[in-house]
């Protein structure tokens, strides 16, 4: 029961307080373990580096965070639930990925490219201020597949089976591999653990997300069997082994096709994705998010 109210407590408060600033994001574990990264950044550094580094960042923020709970809990047990809550908190978001979705399709029905662009890089590693319109919906809506799993699906899971700590590992794994996990020559060995580290533990999620998205095609009334074939058909185009399977499902299920130009094409036989396609795409999500909460809820009663 403590651990479907820590869940429900995390929610509201991700439904509240969905942007961090000031202090909250100084001490936000995504924002300390990039700064630590970058401090411990090493060009054409060594694997063995890299596993270093990763090691010394992801067991200093379960260990500091860990210390804070035990001196709460010596102090009350509600103090220590209170912050539980706040540091699954801190591992998931989704109001802030469907908020954004919205702002970037409000500025293109706006006519304000520029402004759409601006919300859109915020989701996206590519640079979209290059992009023609149809490619910057496109990186949104495949940004908008990825991070429901990185950032809600997977860190949920990990809560679900290992408590907040378990969704707080997962987040660090997960930044860790955003920060360090590129395959630049100069950072490659550097970030090479990282990066397979996250894809061990994003290897379920990810694949239980492209099931929630062809399920929440099946609810929505959109195509869930293009969902399931495209999935299928075009999950390894990508260089990813994980990404590639939300992605091409909500690619079928949308019936548009998305691409990262020179890198992969997914639905290559749809059309491309125009400014509405954003707005089907958050609720593919939002029905998705509610189908992961309702299988996290069974977990945590039935476990």
């Amino acid at each position: 029961m403590l651990d479907i109210i820590i869940l429900l407590i995390a929610l509201i408060l991700d439904t509240t307080y969905p942007y961090h600033k000031g202090f909250l994001l100084k001490i936000h574990p995504v924002h300390t373990a990039f700064k630590l990264a970058f401090k411990l950044f090493k060009p054409y550094a060594s694997k063995i580096y890299g596993t270093f580094i990763w090691m010394i960042i992801v067991s200093s923020h379960l260990l500091i965070y860990y210390i804070i709970y035990y001196i709460l809990l010596k102090m009350h047990y509600i103090f220590a639930t209170l912050f539980l809550a706040i540091v699954l908190k801190f591992s998931f978001s989704y109001k802030l990925l469907l908020d954004t979705l919205e702002r970037i399709y409000e500025e293109f029905k706006s006519g304000n490219i520029s402004g759409a662009k601006y919300y859109a890089q915020g989701l996206v590693r590519r640079n979209v201020y290059t992009l023609d319109k149809s490619k910057v919906i496109s990186a949104a809506i495949e940004s908008c597949a990825e991070s429901l799993n990185d950032g809600f699906v997977s860190p949920l899971f990990y809560y679900a089976i290992f408590g907040p700590f378990g969704a707080l590992f997962q987040r660090i794994v997960n930044t860790l591999d955003s920060a360090l996990g590129y395959k630049y020559d100069r950072i490659k060995n550097l970030g090479w653990f990282s990066a397979r580290i996250d894809d061990v533990i994003n290897f379920i999620p990810a694949r239980l997300t492209s099931i929630y998205l062809v399920l929440s095609a099946f609810i929505l009334k959109y195509d869930w069997k293009s969902s399931l074939k495209i999935m299928i058909r075009d999950r390894k185009n990508l260089p990813s082994i994980n990404a590639g399977y939300p992605i091409s499902a909500i690619s079928g299920a949308l019936k548009i096709r998305l691409e990262k130009p020179d890198v992969y094409i997914v639905g290559k036989e749809f059309k491309e994705p125009e400014i509405e396609d954003l707005i089907k795409a958050r609720n593919i999500a939002i029905v998705s998010m509610l189908l992961h909460i309702l299988f996290v809820l069974l977990i945590l009663i039935f476990m």
